[in-house]
């Protein structure tokens, strides 16, 4: 089994910023890409950034230039660095990851709890 525990959520004015960690604890393997959700109320739960083992990263159309995903492999850490929030930034955040583990054939995917990021003035 894999663990994921994040932090950093909270909350912030308009144009603010936050830092979001997941990290994960287990035996691990290898994490093969990391992802960054987030649902708002009523809303469904959506992709907003991944990052693959290579680095590559991809971002929703709404947060590109504003949020950047990075990894600590050393540290089996996911970080979302969030900057000029907005309201509509306003959600639940999930991170998940692939992971492969010791003694476990094949990959499988773990998520955080989740953690609160309120947007507002």
């Amino acid at each position: 089994q894999v663990q994921l525990v994040e932090s950093g959520g909270g909350s912030v004015q308009p144009g603010g910023s936050l830092r979001l960690s997941c990290a994960a604890s287990g035996r691990i393997l290898s994490i093969n890409h990391w992802n960054w959700y987030r649902q708002a109320p009523g809303k469904e739960r959506e992709l907003v950034a991944t990052i693959s083992s290579g680095a590559g990263t991809y971002y929703e159309d709404s947060v590109k230039g504003r949020f950047t995903i990075s990894r600590d492999n050393t540290k089996n850490t996911v970080y979302l660095q969030m900057n000029s929030l907005k309201p509509e930034d306003a959600a639940v955040y999930y991170c998940n990851g692939v992971f492969s583990e010791v003694a476990r054939v094949g990959v499988r995917v773990y998520w955080g709890q989740g953690t609160q990021v309120t947007v507002s003035s």
